[in-house]
């Protein structure tokens, strides 16, 4: 079995014949290797998925989401569908365009064109922390377009002239997830208009000065998902930490974390792990994964869970529960979701029930809201024959109440006309209303969430 092992972690890049000194590691009480490692695997959790996001789509040729590699677009020019199977819980109200940036060569000049009037977008920039560092769109810069600048940890200079702001990011690559609005199938041409406008350039392109050196070519661990579950993740963990600037906020966790060979940049190998070692670190995956999975069960929202460095102000659990629930979720100025994944009463939401959610008013937002439904454990978008994958106040003839409410019919089958209808699976379910521009009732609270009855 460790023959396999050591097989499979030569494959894709996470093994090596010289490894950082275990000995420390090995010389603790399984107890304390246990709980270093589940606080360690909370901290990684979400750099380990967005790595999964990062590799596939800049590296693996065969993946359907592949994106062409750095410093491009990928634009989808519609809604997610079933078949969207790059992140969990989609959305299904604003198109998608995804982007990778390699910033170790030199800055990346971003350019954005003017939208038209009410057009929602918003490029959310994630370091390989998963910090949102940048956030231009609609809310910050209205309907104009603008210039921008990425610049990596290592850049120092001034920014050109015409550079609007520059971000600085503390880790080599950085992604992102841009939002645009689609309002249905007519407006697919504007929006393929709109996302043709979203440009890269190298800075010494911007500039028509000879480019820098090439960076380094770097050999990207091969992604597989047992092994980020496994003591293997610390490879993944230290090759993601060799392109981040230290940072003093988590100097304390890595230095309490280097006892289990966790550093960065530093090789290793986990068959070198003696069993009792190996079986102290898996207890403490296993721990943090249950840990992160109690909580989402019972999260109602996604309130600080997203956001910068200083935002979530060290914050290592509530990061990961982000990840878990929603990787690249959106920060609560632009977005605030309320989850469910029970009824009023604490019970399972069950595609063998039926259930209304109704709210006495609409939802106090600037742009608009939606309601989108998942199947559990893969919180992927549900197929149904009508291809209704989310309800909300742009949706074609809904209904409202006298006072502008809203009640909705979660079910399998069709409950018949003048019902605002969104299927459910066969098995267990979860939801996502998602709030786009929330007011100050929805961000503080004081509007009322509304809860999934069962009714007959």
């Amino acid at each position: 079995m460790r023959q396999i092992l050591t097989t499979v972690l030569m494959a894709v890049g996470l093994a090596s014949g010289v490894c950082a000194d275990l000995a420390e590691a090995q010389s603790l009480a399984p107890t304390e290797i246990t709980k270093i490692a589940e606080d360690a695997y909370i901290f990684a959790y979400p750099m380990l998925y967005g790595y999964q996001t990062l590799y596939t789509q800049t590296q693996d040729t065969t993946f359907p989401g592949y994106i062409g590699g750095f410093g491009q677009y990928r634009h989808y020019a519609r809604a997610a569908t079933p078949a969207d199977l790059d992140i969990v819980t989609p959305n299904n109200d604003t198109t998608y365009s995804w982007a990778w940036l390699d910033l170790r060569r030199e800055p990346i000049v971003f350019e954005t064109p003017d939208i038209d009037e009410g057009r929602y977008n918003v490029f959310q920039w994630v370091d390989l922390y998963t910090h949102i560092f940048a956030s231009p769109g609609s809310r910050l810069s209205g309907t104009k377009g603008g210039t921008y600048m990425f610049a990596g940890p290592d850049w120092i200079g001034e920014p050109p002239e015409g550079i609007d702001e520059v971000f600085h990011s503390e880790t080599d690559f950085v992604g992102t997830l841009t939002r645009t609005s689609l309002n249905g199938a007519t407006d697919i041409p504007k929006v393929r208009e709109i996302q043709r406008g979203y440009r890269f350039t190298p800075l010494s392109v911007y500039l028509a000065e000879k480019p820098p050196a090439p960076a380094p070519e770097i050999n990207f661990p091969v992604w597989h998902e047992d092994l980020a579950k496994s003591p293997a993740f610390i490879g993944y963990m230290n090759f993601l930490l060799g392109h981040a600037k230290p940072n003093s906020a988590d100097a304390d966790a890595l230095k309490r974390f280097a006892a289990l060979g966790i550093g960065p940049g530093k090789p290793f190998d986990a068959v070198k792990l003696n069993k009792e070692t190996a079986a102290a670190i898996q207890a403490g995956i296993d721990a943090a994964l249950k840990k992160l999975n109690d909580r989402a069960a019972t999260n109602k929202d996604n309130i600080g869970l997203f956001g910068s460095r200083e935002y979530l102000k060290g914050d290592y659990e509530a990061r990961a529960l982000g990840a878990m629930m929603g990787i690249y979720g959106q920060n609560e100025q632009d977005a605030v979701y309320f989850s469910y994944q029970a009824d009023k009463d604490g019970e399972p939401l069950d595609g063998t029930k039926t259930y209304e959610l109704a709210f006495k008013e609409a939802p106090p937002v600037s742009q608009f809201w939606s309601l989108t439904m998942y199947n559990l454990p893969q919180r992927l978008l549900v197929d149904n024959g009508v291809n209704r994958y989310s309800i909300g106040d742009r949706t074609d003839g809904l209904v409202k109440n006298t006072n502008g409410g809203v009640t909705i019919t979660l079910s399998k089958t069709d409950p018949g006309k003048g019902k605002n209808w969104l299927p459910t699976p066969d098995g267990p379910f979860f939801m996502v209303m998602r709030m786009y521009g929330p007011g100050e009732g929805i961000v503080k609270g004081t509007w009322p969430r509304p809860e999934p009855e069962i009714v007959n």
